[in-house]
């Protein structure tokens, strides 16, 4: 097997983020529905579209994939919009669920919402779920958290491609690599 050489990047600027930033207790954000899948902010759009020229660069990308929040996908969309890479959504790397920007939207919804990405091999939800969960939403177990980064990581290396750009969230993306990410940063690992 040849080495893999993958660009993760963290999505841009989200609202939950913004949100965060101005507040001194995070729960605040963490508990409020209104946050449910945020998706960017304006500054959290043009840093995505800041990202363009450089990934337009990449010529040797054979493959981006992102997490189905929004955040992600919107991300996606600006900083390759003009590459020929095929897209995929893949739910292994979306975010630690533990706040309400971290709840996904129906598969049918994304479709309507993005309709150049493939939605229909997600489950519905696609998101950590457990039936008898207290709070507003089923928090994530850590050991639930730290099996799926094993199989993205076995996804990833098993995929065919030599060269990936993977639009992903912090918190995952720091159990990866065990690097902490801002707000669109790239950093490229072998495989």
């Amino acid at each position: 097997m040849s080495a893999k050489t993958i660009h993760l990047i963290r999505h841009a600027q989200s609202e939950h983020n913004a949100r965060v930033r101005e507040v001194s207790d995070e729960d605040t954000v963490r508990y409020d529905p209104a946050m449910r899948d945020a998706p960017l902010t304006a500054l959290g759009h043009a840093q995505a579209q800041a990202l363009a020229e450089d990934m337009a660069a990449l010529h040797e990308l054979e493959l981006v994939v992102t997490s189905p929040l929004t955040r992600a996908i919107q991300t996606m969309t600006h900083a390759f919009r003009g590459h020929r890479a095929p897209r995929v959504v893949e739910r292994l790397h979306r975010e630690h669920l533990d706040s309400f920007c971290d709840v996904g939207r129906a598969p049918a919804e994304l479709a309507r919402t993005f309709p150049a990405l493939t939605f229909g091999h997600l489950n519905n939800p696609w998101w950590h779920t457990e039936p008898d969960h207290e709070g507003p939403f089923a928090r994530e177990p850590m050991p639930v958290l730290q099996h799926r980064v094993q199989t993205f990581a076995d996804w990833l290396a098993a995929r065919p491609e030599t060269t990936i750009a993977v639009i992903g969230h912090g918190t995952f993306l720091r159990m990866l690599t065990d690097v902490t990410f801002d707000n669109v940063q790239r950093v490229v690992i072998r495989l």
